[in-house]
């Protein structure tokens, strides 16, 4: 999941509220103000004038809602609300709550999986949702023409990997049937107990038939807890679905998505109280009230890249010589949560040996070993960075290390933001970067975008060592498995595919005195359906002391 929130890197230091010294005001015990006091209460939040409405600000970026396209986080976050699948996040711990999923049943063998639908399961213009809606999807997904992002998901079921690559034509051969309206059968290449947290995210939810092949998706016919109501550059309206199966748990009966046009006007946007929760990029110090900060570590990594399409950079020798001139001390030193290996360290799963120094030697001797001496027969190196102060920081660094050498002729391109992202595409550079967040808790939500034929391989590395290493991981379990994952993880390391730097922190603004069903969590996902405020919030400064409030 890429992230399309700029982070902001800073040390959250212990805030006294010291500029109160009136006399203090006593709040009784129900949440109740004194009546000669309840009008500067009102004043105190002008933004909430109704408990069942929320609105959240999130950067500014072209929203695309056919969930079978995207991969931005913002569009992750506003699929918990719109979209469902068999299952769901827990909003505290991640674990895979069953969602349209009424029950399952899993073969002996543990590779077919056999779902039942509820029967109360129903899109937003009140039609059921079929075993057939989610057959069609993820065939849709699969369809090498349409090229969704997150189709090599599915290489885990039967068929899969040949359909999305053109080797299978017939959509018969996938392991995806739809016995009934409502008996879904997924048959596994292998036995995966990690295939219910995958089936979390959006790329396997279903899909209206009126959708399939649908190019306008700004009124998507959904089947989430929410629907929307209106779009445009400025906000999304989004207001409760009551066919929801489940739409007596949802609480708020409206959240609008606002777009700022900066991070100056989303802190306005908090500091009157027209917002109470930022997931998008926000000036810290235009903030009038800081006790809504929420900084946590997710399961999410900033790194760059070395594109293999063409030589030499398709050469193992060469990549990995890039890396070990780099000053590693040097690029990670300002960042809070430095980054040697690729996989932020997960229970369970074996310490791998990253990046951490330089070692000329042995630069100069793979150098030489594939021929390219002191920068001999070397083509323009091309490091392509958006406009951020960091990006040009490393670039630099990087850029001067490979001049001086190993005599690389190196050119810094500078690409706005907003064209960014799609100009991988296009090609034409050499060193990129990205920031991607795992979209489970799974090393497999990293590693699997590293595959020769995978449609996130943005880095264009093709290695059979490592897919075999992929490949056989499919066919384990537990240590035996993560063992294998690990040792994947340290060839993509050692052969110079990936260069990380940080392990990404996310910041939130959110007032959770006030907001209830909001955690923090490794992948930064905070499910709409389970929002709502609480009873009463005290304002900023207020505590709780026996049976009063006060400052």
């Amino acid at each position: 999941m890429l992230k399309s929130k700029k982070l902001l890197f800073f040390t959250l230091c212990i805030l006294l509220f010291s500029a109160c010294q009136s006399s203090p005001v006593i709040v009784s015990e129900t949440g109740q103000l004194p009546e000669e006091e309840s009008r500067d209460f009102a004043f105190a939040r002008p933004g909430i004038r109704s408990k069942d409405e929320l609105t959240v600000v999130f950067s500014r970026h072209n929203m695309e809602l056919d969930f079978r396209k995207s991969y931005f986080a913002s569009e992750a976050q506003l699929f918990t609300g719109i979209y469902e699948g068999l299952f769901t996040y827990h909003p505290l711990t991640l674990e895979p709550v069953p969602a349209l999923a009424q029950s399952w049943e899993l073969s002996e063998d543990r590779t077919q999986w056999t779902f039942t639908i509820r029967q109360n399961a129903r899109f937003c213009n009140g039609d059921p949702v079929r075993a057939e809606d989610f057959r069609a999807a993820w065939l849709s997904m699969l369809d090498p023409s349409f090229e969704a992002p997150y189709s090599s998901f599915f290489d885990i079921i039967q068929g899969a990997k040949d359909f999305r690559n053109g080797i299978e034509k017939d959509p018969d051969k996938v392991g995806i049937q739809a016995l009934d309206v409502r008996t879904l059968v997924v048959k596994l290449n292998s036995p995966a107990s990690f295939f219910p947290r995958m089936l979390c995210h959006h790329s396997f939810n279903p899909i209206h038939d009126s959708m399939i092949n649908m190019e306008n998706w700004s009124s998507p016919v959904s089947n989430g807890p929410f629907r929307i109501i209106s779009m445009d550059e400025e906000s999304i309206i989004l207001h409760k679905n009551n066919y929801y199966w489940d739409h007596n748990a949802v609480e708020l009966n409206k959240i609008t998505i606002k777009f700022p046009g900066n991070a100056d006007e989303a802190a306005h946007l908090w500091n009157y109280g027209e917002a109470r929760w930022i997931a998008g990029e926000v000036n810290i110090d235009a903030l009038t009230d800081l006790s809504g900060i929420q900084y946590n570590v997710m399961f999410a990594t900033h790194y760059y890249f070395i594109r293999s399409e063409h030589a030499p950079w398709n050469d193992k020798r060469v990549r990995r010589a890039m890396t070990l001139v780099l000053p590693w001390e040097e690029l990670r030193e300002i960042y809070f949560l430095p980054a040697e290996t690729l996989i932020f360290p997960l229970a369970g799963y074996p310490t791998v040996e990253g990046i951490s120094e330089p070692n000329y030697e042995e630069a100069h001797s793979l150098m030489a070993e594939a021929g390219h001496k002191n920068g001999e027969d070397l083509p323009e190196l091309v490091i392509r960075i958006t406009p951020s102060r960091d990006a040009q920081r490393v670039a630099i660094i990087m850029a001067n290390a490979w001049k001086e050498i190993l005599k690389f002729n190196v050119r810094v391109e500078v690409i706005p933001f907003n064209m960014f992202f799609d100009s991988f595409k296009d090609g034409g550079f050499t060193v990129s970067y990205i920031t991607w967040i795992g979209d489970f808790a799974d090393p497999y939500a990293f590693l699997q975008m590293w595959k020769s034929d995978s449609n996130l391989n943005d880095a264009l590395f093709s290695d059979p060592d490592f897919d075999a290493l992929i490949e056989k991981s499919m066919r384990e379990e537990g240590e035996t498995r993560l063992g294998t994952l690990a040792e994947a993880e340290k060839l993509l390391l050692d052969r110079g595919a990936v260069l990380p730097l940080s392990y990404t922190p996310a910041l939130n603004i959110i007032d959770l005195r006030e907001i209830d069903g909001w955690f923090p969590n490794a992948l930064d996902i905070h499910p709409f359906k389970y929002l709502s405020y609480r009873a009463f919030s005290p304002l900023p400064g207020i505590a709780f002391s026996g049976s009063k409030y006060h400052f």
